[in-house]
């Protein structure tokens, strides 16, 4: 007999039947797709601010004297390095430098840290964390169910966030965070986000999370507040150049060929997972290399198709869309690295056509400064 495994509702499940959200089952949660439709969604963030459902992501909290200490042994970043009240962009990788998973670290206190994993990889990475923690004088509290996460994105996110609270929204810099209040709820407010444009993420205890969804709708409608469903959040993330784990990331990639060798801190003291890989991969170089495509013939690259060159197949698109933004298709690819240059023309095999495409920069947009 088969059972059957039902998909989490997150504390915000009535408020989207409410507003009549298309919903979906998503890394196991029952998450909206869309409200109003993708497009529409995806301008009202680009021009005003969007508000995001994200409670089906992992908190992963980590506490204690050696907690820093742990957390730089199992991620390839250094979050020890990290302020009190500062974020970093990181991963969990295996030893063969595979990537498990992409996160953000926050320090919250000096032997205090959240670790926010993506939803379809919270127990890997929780259990990937626990494992690599034995004997360390630290304890890992998985908070993903009793923790809503709320975030408004948009150029208009600090002027609908600020009067719903007293912390000074300015000095908040960017991957920073700060513990206050929202609508007189208890919140951990942090300046980071999935969109390419300015906003804030609020982390607030299950049972309120849909207090705070109300008082920020009611508080942002006037100013376009636009409850924003996950079909939209692929689309801002894409043009933001923003990679999509199980797209561009996965067990089979390394960080060097997703771009993102920064994130990788080999001079940090001591062993860490998958180092000894990593540094070979550094000193050896890639086979493959993530690249920005805009094709410049009609037609739409898809997650899979293939990326031709005049000798044939050289890589596989991992994203693509038509960009609301730009008005053009856009997509991210893995190619050779002789392709990966910017201006190279390639192709990208869709219903059996070669369809042309340039190699350009990523991130395909970025916010007005």
């Amino acid at each position: 007999m088969t059972e059957t495994v039902t998909a989490l509702p997150t504390p915000l499940l009535d408020r989207h039947e409410a507003l009549g959200a298309r919903m979906v089952e998503f890394a196991g949660w029952q998450m909206p797709i869309q409200y109003r439709g993708i497009l529409e969604e995806h301008r009202a963030v680009r021009s005003a601010a969007g508000l995001f459902d994200l409670s089906h992501m992992g908190e992963l909290v980590v506490e204690g004297p050696e907690a820093g200490a742990g957390l730089a042994s199992a991620l390839v970043s250094d979050p020890p390095s990290l302020a009190v009240g500062r974020a970093q962009y990181s991963m969990i990788c295996a030893p063969d430098g595979g990537i498990l998973d992409d996160l953000i670290v926050y320090r919250l206190a000096d032997d205090r840290f959240m670790v926010v994993a993506n939803a379809s990889n919270a127990g890997v990475v929780s259990d990937a964390l626990a494992e690599r923690f034995i004997k360390r004088r630290a304890v890992l509290d998985d908070q993903s169910l009793s923790t809503g996460l709320i975030a408004v994105q948009g150029p208009r996110s600090q002027e609908i966030l600020g009067p719903l609270t007293a912390l000074d929204l300015g000095a908040i810099r960017y991957y920073g965070t700060v513990e206050g209040e929202v609508a007189g709820i208890p919140a951990q407010v942090a300046r980071t986000g999935y969109t390419g444009e300015d906003g804030f993420e609020l982390f607030v205890d299950a049972d309120r999370a849909c207090d705070v969804w109300d008082a920020l709708l009611a508080a942002g409608g006037p100013q376009g507040l636009t409850p924003v469903g996950l079909g939209a959040r692929d689309t801002l993330r894409l043009e933001a150049g923003m990679p999509l784990y199980g797209n561009e990331l996965d067990k089979t990639t390394n960080p060097y060929e997703a771009g993102l060798g920064r994130v990788v801190k080999l001079e940090k003291e001591g062993h860490f997972v998958g180092r000894a890989a990593l540094e070979r991969v550094a000193r050896d170089g890639v086979s493959r290399r993530l690249v920005g495509l805009v094709l410049r013939e009609r037609g739409i690259a898809r997650h899979g198709y293939p990326v031709l060159d005049t000798s044939g197949r050289t890589g596989t698109v991992t994203s693509g869309t038509m960009s609301p933004t730009l008005g053009e298709p856009i997509a991210m690819a893995y190619v050779a690295p002789a392709n990966a240059e910017p201006g190279t023309m390639l192709a990208v095999e869709i219903r059996g056509a070669a369809v042309a495409a340039e190699v350009v920069p990523l991130p395909f947009y970025k916010r007005p400064t």
